[in-house]
């Protein structure tokens, strides 16, 4: 699978910050990729640059074979984006908003109107058309914000975090319509605070902290690499650390006054636990993104 987006040591700075430190990655046309990491990672900026609204401090960025300093508006031609907030105009009708935006990409009328009423029933608001903006639910207005994103038929849609706010009913939704973009080949770039949504949705992700890339991969395979099969939940205790000392193939972490084991052998931690150590209330359960996301970025909130 050729890579349609490829980043080679990519550098921003603002001022004395380094927002992104000379990070690499490449995405594969036709997958759903993934940017996780904290507020402040750099994962934004790096979108941002993707997008040729930002330029690069350094190093090489490159989109659809075109270098993001040289060929801007060809590659925002092939783009399609879903920010973060909700900036539809709220002068215009749902089906409006749709038709005003076709005119950004020289969009014939004909076309535009088609192309409307197309992505108004894929997002599942064709009834919705003559509705104001104002009256729309949370949700429907982030299914219009998609829909705006693909009336140029883009090669590559960017995403920042497309379900935030919404219920469960509305994320699963959008879940579904992305698969089904996925499905007819559209490359997708998103950034994500849901892990449950990375780990549902991501061909491949990174996960960013303070400018770097600490991790890239398949989800699953990041969760086996970095925090086993199960983590091992307890309280910390002096005979309950002299035990974990004492593992050789678990990684444990230590947070206020619990313990954390990370293990592919969870019934022979929890025995010895059980059996040599003064054990307070335990859990078992599985791994996930979410143990590897903290237990790589940190516990502490980053404003």
């Amino acid at each position: 699978m050729p890579s349609i987006v490829v980043a080679k040591g990519l550098v921003k700075r603002f001022g004395n910050l380094v927002a992104v430190d000379g990070i690499d990655f490449y995405v594969e046309e036709g997958e759903l990729f993934g940017f996780l990491g904290p507020n402040g990672a750099g994962k934004t900026t790096t979108m941002k640059m993707i997008q040729c609204v930002s330029p690069k401090t350094s190093g090489s960025l490159e989109v659809a074979g075109m270098k993001i300093d040289e060929k801007d508006r060809e590659i925002k031609r092939i783009l399609g984006v879903a920010p973060q907030e909700n900036n539809l105009d709220p002068d215009f009708t749902t089906y409006k908003n749709l038709l005003v935006y076709a005119r950004y990409f020289d969009i014939p009328k004909a076309e535009a109107e088609r192309r409307a009423k197309e992505l108004l029933k894929f997002m599942q608001l064709w009834e919705k058309r003559d509705v104001n903006i104002d009256k729309l639910s949370t949700g429907m207005k982030r299914r219009l914000i998609l829909a705006r994103a693909l009336i140029n038929n883009p090669r590559i849609l960017i995403l920042d975090e497309p379900t935030i706010g919404l219920d469960p009913q509305s994320r699963h939704l959008i879940w579904d319509k992305l698969r089904a973009l996925k499905s007819e080949g559209v490359t997708i770039i998103m950034t994500t605070h849901y892990m449950e949504e990375a780990e549902q949705l991501c061909d491949r992700l990174v996960i960013m902290n303070l400018g770097k890339i600490v991790t890239s991969g398949v989800p699953a395979e990041i969760v086996k690499e970095q925090a086993g099969k199960s983590v091992v939940e307890t309280n910390i205790l002096p005979k309950v650390m002299k035990c974990v000392k004492g593992f050789k193939k678990e990684k444990y972490e230590k947070v206020g006054e619990k313990i954390y084991i990370y293990t592919e052998r969870p019934r022979h931690v929890l025995s010895t636990l059980i059996s040599e150590c003064e054990l307070g209330k335990v859990q078992v359960r599985e791994s996930t993104l979410e143990d590897v996301f903290i237990r790589l970025t940190g516990r502490e909130l980053k404003e």
